[in-house]
């Protein structure tokens, strides 16, 4: 591969966003692109570097990229150049395979605030690949072994930076927990969970109305927080959050595997 095409995937790399790499692996007839043949394909399916086929291939890599991007999963697609009906649009002769390879950003799970459920929904956020960071006063390297990161001291959340791969889970401690809320609602971040009684819960709910945050906003924050387990005690509640933030980051129905083969 070219010297540009290396550069291109260093730089993409360090950015933090989520890219395909898709290689040609096989061929058969009058195909134009060979074997190890390599493009760089981006969250919006544009083509940044490389070439694995013209006209009668790049869609078809391009929608394969795009699902490998919601999923994760890699996957090598069949492509019959050959078969204007059933292949790919165009009778352009031949055959080929291409690998496609999905780079997903590491994702962070942000948590703010102290108590058993922390210390769990830690654990099993680093067990899961998650990059953890815990935001409270009394954390430390003994409650929080496996954390990447503890800040200590940060009263007005200034150091919660939410991102496009940035989870949030606020564990209610009777005070501030609505300022977290709202810096957290400030991002864009793919979920939002508040673990909280009934009552706070609408008390942090009533002050960010008040404070002007429409209630679509407020559709984004997840309280309760996780599936319904049934489960009742810290360490079910972790497990059911942390199943949550799973499978909205994997595209996840929430239903039974059972359910879902026998739909089909």
């Amino acid at each position: 591969m070219s010297r540009d095409f290396f550069e291109k995937l260093r730089q993409i790399s360090s950015s933090e966003v989520p890219f395909v790499v898709a290689t040609v692996i096989r061929i058969t007839g009058s195909v134009s692109a060979k074997p190890g043949a390599k493009s760089i394909i981006d969250a919006q399916g544009n083509t940044l570097e490389g070439w694995v086929g013209g006209g009668c291939a790049e869609e078809a890599v391009r929608d394969a990229a795009m699902e490998a991007m919601k999923d994760g999963q890699t996957r090598i697609i069949p492509l019959d150049l050959d078969d204007e009906v059933l292949g790919v649009g165009m009778p352009c002769g031949g055959t080929m395979e291409v690998y496609v390879e999905p780079h997903l950003p590491q994702a962070e799970l942000h948590i703010v605030g102290h108590g058993r459920i922390a210390e769990i929904l830690a654990e099993l956020a680093h067990l899961m690949h998650f990059k953890v960071t815990v935001n409270d006063s009394t954390a430390n390297s003994e409650l929080f072994p496996h954390a990447d990161r503890l800040i200590v001291n940060d009263p007005n959340f200034e150091e919660l930076q939410v991102g496009p791969n940035t989870y949030v889970v606020v564990l209610t401690q009777h005070k501030g927990d609505q300022y977290s809320i709202k810096k957290s609602l400030e991002g864009k971040g793919p979920y939002i969970g508040l673990v909280a009684s009934t009552k706070r819960s609408k008390l942090v709910y009533q002050y960010l109305l008040d404070e002007g945050i429409e209630s679509s906003e407020l559709e984004r924050v997840h309280s309760p927080a996780g599936l319904d387990f049934g489960g009742t005690t810290p360490e079910e509640i972790a497990l059911s959050i942390v199943a949550q933030m799973l499978m909205i980051r994997r595209g996840g129905s929430g239903k039974t595997l059972m359910e879902i083969k026998l739909s089909k």
